[in-house]
């Protein structure tokens, strides 16, 4: 085994044996098979409040319920705005005979992913990352590691493969997990189902000239790739976190402060355009997908991507340059 390698097996067992992957696990097993109750106590209550399981029915009420709102009085014009695409996008997937709410495990995974993609998963990720650096400054077992005949570089770079592969892991079990629990109860069949893509957003309204139909395994797998590169970015910078500040309970919670700021800023900023170059605001990739109107003006995929992109390595860049030029043992 090359030194490189067993660098990074033992930053593995060093996570293993302080039972992060673990803790990680026993939450996603609490809290999927309530997010699935949660699913299903809503298609019972539309089921009973409709008297059918026809659904167009059950959208096309939906469609005359965000009707209604849109009419009312005192609207905020940003929810109005949302509910006018939204209203939009459910009239398309009715006049077009698709069922955006397919039952089966696919669709469920699918739809956990989007709505845990920019917050849960990321301080899963937070988490499970967030001392691997200043949990050895606090306890002095750095010292140890710096004393070896191995250059700095690459005692931090088997770290952050480390971090690497436990961020895939945590996305891939969350992915794993959801399509196994909540297949118990809606059924696992539903890859092949057609789903609408390409939606997008054209001066506040609903473009639909490149909607096209992909299976529903495809949307699944993209849904999952946007997951995936948040994940990596919360990762990278939660790293330069754990890098840059030597207490872990300080450092956890400047990245939830991070993180939660960025679900407040894209409900109660939406007139700030500045915001938008704050990471945690970006996190939403999988709205482009699914054609939701942007929190701010000028966001688009291609701009929280590459605003992303921009934190994610500006994160990795000072957290090499502090660690091997920085006195870490003191």
């Amino acid at each position: 085994m090359s030194e490189f390698l067993r660098l990074v097996y033992n930053e593995t067992e060093k996570l293993y044996k302080r039972q992060r992957i673990t803790v990680i696990f026993l939450i996603l097993l609490i809290l999927i098979p309530i997010f699935v109750y949660a699913q299903y106590q809503q298609y019972e209550e539309r089921l009973e409040r409709l008297g059918t399981d026809d659904w167009r029915i059950s959208l096309q009420q939906r469609i005359t319920d965000n009707q209604n709102r849109l009419n009312s009085f005192g609207l905020a014009e940003e929810w109005r705005a949302w509910l006018r695409v939204r209203v939009e996008q459910q009239q398309f997937y009715l006049d077009h005979d698709i069922n955006p709410d397919a039952p089966g495990a696919p669709n469920f995974t699918r739809s956990f992913l989007e709505q845990s993609g920019s917050l849960f998963i990321p301080l899963l990720v937070m988490v499970g990352v967030i001392d691997i650096v200043s949990g050895e400054r606090s306890e002095g077992t750095i010292k140890v590691l710096l004393t070896r005949p191995v250059k700095r570089w690459k005692i931090l770079l088997s770290k952050y493969v480390t971090s690497l592969l436990l961020t895939s892991f945590i996305v891939l079990a969350a992915a794993v997990m959801s399509y196994l629990i909540s297949g118990l109860v809606f059924g696992y069949s539903g890859f092949q189902a057609p789903v609408l893509s390409g939606f997008s957003i054209l001066d506040g309204t609903l473009d639909t000239t490149n909607v096209h139909l992909v299976p529903q395994w495809k949307h699944l797998l993209m849904t999952a790739g946007l997951v995936w590169f948040v994940a990596i970015v919360v990762m990278t910078i939660s790293f330069m976190v754990s890098v840059l500040i030597r207490n872990t309970a300080a450092g956890m919670g400047v990245m939830l402060a991070a993180l939660i700021s960025g679900e407040i800023l894209r409900e109660l900023a939406t007139a700030w355009e500045g915001a938008k170059y704050i990471f945690s605001v970006n996190t939403t990739l999988t709205d482009y997908l699914s054609g939701q109107l942007p929190s701010i003006d000028g966001m688009t995929m291609e701009f929280s991507l590459m605003n992303l992109t921009v934190w994610g390595v500006g994160a990795l860049i000072v957290s090499f340059l502090v660690f091997i030029k920085q006195d870490m043992v003191n």
